[in-house]
């Protein structure tokens, strides 16, 4: 497609292996491949994602500053707009709230590059771009996105009072209210983002992930040269994801161990993370070493769900978990726990693959073992999975993007909110 002269930049902290970072990297280049000039801004090009940067996007790696400098800015402009209290969660700098250090380095790409629209994934990297956005003075349309629901995630990364948390969250009402738009990835988490920060509802726009790229049949037929994937062997249950609490891969582990002793199985878990050794003691003291295999990242996990014989979601809490898209796509049958967000959306109440409670490893033993014994059609699948095409969420991005919606300050205006100007 021809160039435009119109540039977009899209912001996310790392290339760490999660869902939101594939997400975005896969919008950058889609938005690329239709045209368009993007800039990929990071704090770090470093990660497991960093063999994957889409083509046609320039990366962009924000050089690392002075921390004090961005907490000082921050605390006079926050003074000056009468909003001290709510800046104090980042002022006293918890872990997430580090990237203040890369604030003068985003500040100056605004007003060199101008770009005509910004989008940003993850709360605290949401902050960043909106504070930048504003000291910078340009006109850059700035979309904020949400990939998690807010509440789960806050508990489980700030291990803060509730007083603490309310601050924060008030601080992401009033940053948020000076975006042009506020996306969130599933109804679900759009739902817990107004109910915890008390932004209207109505402002909040749902667009399902770019979950489905267009190469996704031509890396699920890739050769993969694994013995238990082979024919004639025992059914294979797949897991894919960080290691890490959130995942709940624990849960799974012991599921595991139930239809195990139940018939013959196998299975894999994609990802790495700081659970590795908790998880691998616990495969240990199960007696499942010789059936269960943790072989860390992977480039291509499409290849196991094409020839997985069911993919098992065990999450705790997610936003909408692309993985179990991607299993749809590849005609792999589908397991997964009734978390908060995506999941239910995603399988349509239970329609496309069995739900089952959080945390309940006989429940999640049963389904497993109920659809490895009638699984659904294969076709069945993979048509639910491109209602989560590339296609449909980029085209939704761009209106928001580029269209002239109704500014998310305006409508809080309306509904008595006071945003905090930072400018």
């Amino acid at each position: 497609m021809e160039e435009t002269s119109i540039k977009l930049a899209v912001y996310i902290p790392t290339l760490a292996g999660g869902g939101a970072e594939r997400v975005m990297l896969r919008l950058a280049g889609e938005l690329a491949g239709r045209g368009y000039r993007v800039d990929l801004l990071l704090k770090r090009r470093r990660g497991a994602y960093e063999g994957q940067l889409p083509s046609g996007v320039r990366i962009i790696e924000l050089e690392r500053g002075w921390k004090a400098w961005g907490r000082c800015f921050l605390a006079i402009k926050a003074r000056s707009a009468d909003c001290v209290g709510l800046a104090l969660p980042v002022l006293l700098a918890p872990k997430p709230m580090m990237s203040l250090r890369y604030l003068p380095a985003f500040v100056g790409y605004l007003r060199r590059e101008r770009p005509a629209a910004l989008v940003s994934a993850l709360y605290y990297a949401n902050l960043l771009a909106l504070w930048a956005r504003e000291l910078a003075g340009v006109p850059t349309q700035t979309v904020v996105c949400e990939h998690n629901t807010i509440s789960q995630t806050l508990a489980s990364e700030i291990k803060w009072p509730a007083p603490r948390r309310r601050r924060l969250l008030g601080l992401i009402h009033y940053t948020y209210s000076l975006a042009e738009g506020i996306v969130a990835v599933s109804n679900g988490v759009a739902d817990d983002l107004a109910a915890m920060t008390g932004i209207a509802r109505a402002s909040i726009t749902t667009i399902y992930n770019p979950a489905v790229s267009a190469d996704l049949d031509e890396l699920a037929g890739a050769p993969l040269d694994h013995p238990w994937l082979a024919p004639a062997q025992p059914p294979v249950v797949l897991g894919v994801g960080r290691l890490e609490a959130q995942k709940d891969f624990m849960t799974l582990i012991r599921a595991f161990a139930q239809l195990r002793a139940a018939q013959p199985a196998r299975m894999i878990i994609l990802g790495e993370g700081k659970q590795r050794p908790l998880l691998e003691r616990e495969i240990r003291r199960l007696g499942l070493d010789e059936d269960v295999q943790l072989p860390g990242w992977v480039d291509n996990p499409y290849a196991y769900m094409a020839r997985a014989a069911v993919y098992v979601l065990s999450s705790a809490y997610e936003g909408l978990p692309g993985a179990l898209i991607e299993a749809l796509a590849c005609g792999c049958p589908v397991v997964s726990a009734d978390c908060p967000s995506g999941p239910a959306e995603i399988l349509d109440r239970g329609r496309y693959g069995t739900l089952v409670p959080v945390g309940d490893d006989t429940a999640l033993a049963q389904a497993i073992m109920t659809t490895l014994a009638a699984p659904p059609k294969r076709a069945t699948l993979q048509a639910r999975a491109q209602q989560f095409g590339a296609k449909a969420a980029v085209e939704r991005y761009l209106e928001v993007l580029l269209g002239t919606p109704e500014p998310s300050r305006a409508r809080d205006a309306v509904n008595g909110v006071r945003p905090c100007r930072l400018g």
